[in-house]
């Protein structure tokens, strides 16, 4: 499973990246307006400059027209933008367009199967199922992710990747994995999370005051 972080903060990107853990970024209009930067093209340039992997910038139009000329735009900052439009009838053929081009176009606000198989069939390079916002209003966000996973493994041609987004705990990403979704998208605190137990913090302590008992060091 690849990782993405979902953020458009800069620190946590380059901190993250600094793992070398970190496979793509994924960016929405609310995560940039969180972020307080005031030039967004430029913001996804530097962006594009820390990670190598995918970077998700959201067109902000929601009619045919300017949104293509939007998503042109931002395909043109580096080449490993993902263009990321709603999934709406607008956005679908934005997706064919972009993708027939060989842009990648990440399809955002998938809540249903039926609405992943069209984006598979717009040749959207990712499409990206929200499992929190389901949970939120008493649905099971990962029943969709199983589901989408089963229908496009039951269709070879179909090559659009299962990006796991609106992720809330360690739990959604290992339940994501265990189904063989090819992505997930997680905020900053989550990924932290993920490398958290308290058997490993204790552990190593108790490692740590070990040694020190030996009163040895290892050279460097």
């Amino acid at each position: 499973m690849k990782f993405f972080v979902d953020t458009a903060n800069l620190d946590d990107i380059k901190s993250l990246a600094a793992t070398g853990l970190l496979d793509g970024v994924t960016t929405n209009p609310s995560l940039v307006a969180k972020s307080g930067h005031s030039n967004f093209i430029e913001l996804i340039r530097e962006i594009a400059s820390i990670v190598d992997g995918p970077v998700s910038a959201e067109v902000a139009s929601t009619d045919f027209e300017p949104m293509l000329a939007e998503a042109k735009t931002l395909a043109k900052i580096a080449p490993h933008i993902a263009v990321k439009v709603p999934l709406t009838p607008a956005g679908l053929k934005v997706c064919k367009i972009m993708s027939d081009d060989g842009t990648m176009v990440n399809v955002t606000l998938c809540f249903s199967a039926a609405q992943a198989i069209l984006a598979a069939k717009a040749g959207a390079t990712f499409v990206s199922p929200f499992v929190g916002r389901l949970d939120d209003i008493g649905q099971n966000g990962m029943e969709l992710i199983a589901d989408i996973c089963t229908i496009y493994n039951a269709y070879p041609k179909f090559r659009t990747e299962v990006l796991v987004a609106s992720v809330r705990s360690p739990t959604h990403v290992v339940e994501a994995a265990k189904m063989g979704a090819d992505v997930a998208t997680i905020p900053p605190s989550v990924i932290r999370q993920l490398f958290g137990h308290p058997l490993t913090d204790k552990g190593l302590a108790q490692f740590v005051e070990d040694w020190k008992k030996t009163g040895q060091t290892i050279p460097v």
